[in-house]
């Protein structure tokens, strides 16, 4: 009897320490997520085909001046559901994307305070997504976030390309290490930014990639980041545990949070094959779906702009020199005497127009059109512009009248000197101007340090400002592309006139002292996995000092390499960044910005290895038209590419932009060749990438009555 007593003792303290372990598959039993309560604290793991990829992990909330939600928790609810369904994006790399999941929900009661959270899980068969969701109660309704306390426990010393974890910026350039070697490296890893906050010497950003020894590929990022802060992630590198970080406000508060209420989605990307970790779509099917009944004034983008020139130095935002102060209303500007190197000039701007029109772009961007640049930068000035007024030398009349006389539009530019508060003043007669002038799209930046000083870049205050800013720019059928923005977590599913975003580090940084070679290698495995990005490609003339002898700076690419980043840097907002003078040189190159589409039906990815190679086809949406482009990192890369892919028993015309066989980008970066010929589903290719180079292919299906006469078979 004595022993029937003990053993039920010891049953009935385990069973308080520990609930039963519940188990979650994938849908094709790849992936299994085990969830349980140990000594109160929810834990989860994960593993792939039996390797682990997030070893036991504890979930939970610091609250600020409230006890916590990381322990006491009693397991009170669980179900297990599954869902299928297929969408269709207004714009994107797939016409047809599938959401199919396995869903594990489980409520928790923290008995000691009353309160309860709901952890909800979903498994798909490329990764898993989860967040927080705290429902409506007595005891839990206004909270403030200390510090969320999610862990992501890797297996092993992981091979991880990572930037630095910072509130206010993501342009840094790539690192390559193991995770031990993150502390060692982070002090070289962050070079300067006009507006950085740094936080932990072993702090990174999402999306996260990592490949483990056993040839394992994982990717941590998030998704549907509303209402929220940004999540970073702090590594201890004794045990290789990332614990979530969130940005803090000026205060130092994390989150502020009204019940019921949420976070957004924590997403863990998994495969054997790199390729499918550019494949996944988990980051957008865990975002709502499309919020407009009408979509039809969304429309992808081809565009060129007066931004390079300025970029590298040649051409100047400001009008003048005079000014050391402006106050915008009371300067003068026709008391000064002009620069003359101010690029958002009548003339320049119209020879933009003439080339966008004579070469088929959608668009012309003009930046520095309007008053006010003269002290823009660097003054945490709270009036910077008011986004209406143009400079003496910009005819906003004038100029629209001739776009649309050529078939264009020009695109906007709202450059708010991270003055936000200023900007949401302005911001409804800023929209109301583009309507009454033919604007329908919007290039916003964010450079320097937030107005309200203190704010970060990616703190909640912040996330909700920019999702404001999209918001209402819908009202007025308005698209737009935030530059220095918060990174992308598949928002534009839900709101898909957020057309673009920089959020990392583009091509302008080629004039600042360039990017490493394998930069376009790595940045669809962790910038693109959150969505879209206006990269700005396209650079003919690599020598910066060709352009502007004062600089000497140079592009760490091939110039077939810019051809085919128009087809793997993914975005339905594509720039052909260089001056039309350094195109008219290159005309028969040019010839495949001019043809690559900017929206899609299909994507395939042929090979990929994060920082070494990336090949990426395309179908253009509602057509058999196929587009290939390959970017390789500084050991350059060959390819045997099959196209099966192709309609079996038609005919293709496929012309070949590729590195010659001396190319190199440091050496010659304008070698290339084009080859053109007929190829079929039967065809397969041999290509050969230079160091820092790449290829793209243009494959057009041959009308029935188009001679073929003189191209032979590839």
């Amino acid at each position: 009897m004595k022993k029937i007593t003990v053993l039920f003792f010891l049953f009935y303290m385990l069973s308080s320490i520990y609930s039963y372990a519940i188990t979650l598959h994938s849908p094709d039993n790849n992936l299994e997520l085990i969830f349980q309560i140990k000594f109160g604290k929810p834990v989860y793991e994960l593993s792939y085909k039996g390797h682990s990829v997030i070893k036991e992990s504890s979930l939970g909330l610091e609250l600020k001046d409230a006890p916590s939600l990381m322990n006491g928790f009693e397991l009170v609810d669980s179900t297990i559901s599954s869902f299928d369904e297929t969408w269709q994006p207004v714009w994107g790399e797939e016409k047809n994307i599938r959401n199919h999941y396995n869903e594990l929900v489980v409520t928790l009661d923290q008995t000691d305070t009353d309160r309860k959270i709901i952890l909800r899980f979903r498994l798909f068969d490329d990764g898993l997504g989860f967040r927080y969701e705290f429902p409506q109660q007595k005891n839990l309704n206004y909270f403030t976030i200390k510090e969320e306390h999610s862990q992501f426990a890797m297996a092993g010393d992981h091979t991880a390309f990572w930037i630095p974890g910072d509130y206010d910026t993501q342009e840094y350039d790539y690192t390559e290490s193991k995770l031990s070697e993150i502390r060692g490296l982070m002090k070289r890893a962050i070079t300067p930014n006009s507006s950085q906050t740094p936080f932990s010497p072993t702090g990174v950003q999402t999306a996260l990639m990592m490949k483990t020894d056993e040839g394992l590929y994982i990717n941590l990022h998030e998704a549907a980041l509303i209402d929220y802060s940004c999540m970073h992630l702090n590594l201890d590198d004794k045990n290789f545990i990332f614990e979530s970080w969130l940005t803090p406000d000026a205060l130092g508060n994390k989150g502020y949070m009204q019940t019921p209420c949420q976070t957004p989605w924590r997403t863990v990307i998994v495969s054997d094959d790199a390729r499918d970790i550019l494949a996944s779509r988990i980051t957008l099917n865990l975002n709502e779906p499309c919020k407009y009944e009408d979509t039809s004034w969304i429309k992808p983008v081809k565009y060129i702009g007066v931004w390079w020139d300025m970029i590298t130095g040649k051409g100047s935002w400001a009008y003048t020199n005079d000014l050391y102060s402006v106050r915008l209303g009371e300067t003068d500007y026709s008391k000064t005497q002009p620069n003359g190197k101010h690029s958002a000039n009548n003339e320049n701007v119209k020879r933009y127009i003439d080339f966008a029109a004579e070469h088929g772009f959608d668009q012309v961007l003009v930046e520095g059109w309007n008053e006010g640049w003269e002290d823009w930068f660097g003054k945490t000035k709270d009036y910077v512009f008011d986004f209406v007024t143009p400079y003496p030398d910009f005819n906003v009349q004038e100029l629209q009248e001739y776009a649309q006389n050529k078939g264009v539009k020009l695109m906007m530019h709202h450059e708010t000197s991270a003055s936000v508060r200023n900007y949401e003043r302005h911001m409804n007669k800023a929209y109301q101007f583009m309507v009454d002038n033919g604007y329908n799209a919007v290039k916003s930046g964010y450079v320097g340090n937030i107005i309200p000083r203190g704010e970060h870049h990616y703190g909640q205050w912040m996330n909700n400002h920019y999702l404001y800013a999209i918001t209402e720019a819908a009202k007025y059928k308005i698209m737009v592309n935030a530059h220095e923005a918060v990174r992308p977590t598949g928002l534009s599913r839900t709101y898909p006139n957020l057309i673009g975003n920089e959020s990392a580090r583009g091509t302008e940084y080629e004039a600042f002292g360039g990017s490493k070679p394998f930069h376009t290698t790595v940045l669809p495995f962790t910038r693109l996995i959150g969505g879209p990005m206006d990269y700005t490609p396209g650079i003919f003339e690599t020598q910066i000092k060709n352009v502007n002898p004062d600089n000497d700076s140079w592009v760490r690419s091939t110039l077939a390499r810019q051809l085919a980043l128009f087809v793997t840097m993914y975005s339905p907002l594509q720039m052909a960044a260089d001056l039309p003078e350094n195109y008219e040189r290159h005309l028969d190159a040019f010839q495949f910005i001019k043809d690559v589409a900017v929206d899609w039906e299909k994507s395939l990815y042929l090979e990929a290895e994060p920082g070494d190679y990336i090949t990426v086809a395309r179908q253009a949406k509602n057509t058999d038209n196929w587009f290939i482009g390959n970017t390789s990192d500084e050991n350059g890369h060959t390819s045997r590419i099959s196209l099966d892919f192709l309609t079996p028993g038609k005919t293709y015309i496929a012309t070949i932009y590729s590195d010659a066989a001396d190319a190199h980008y440091e050496t010659n970066p304008q070698a290339y060749t084009i080859t053109k010929g007929i190829v079929t589903d039967k065809t397969q290719l041999n290509l050969k990438s230079a160091p820092g180079g790449g290829y793209a292919i243009s494959i057009i299906e041959a009308p029935d009555n188009l001679s073929l006469k003189g191209l032979k078979r590839l």
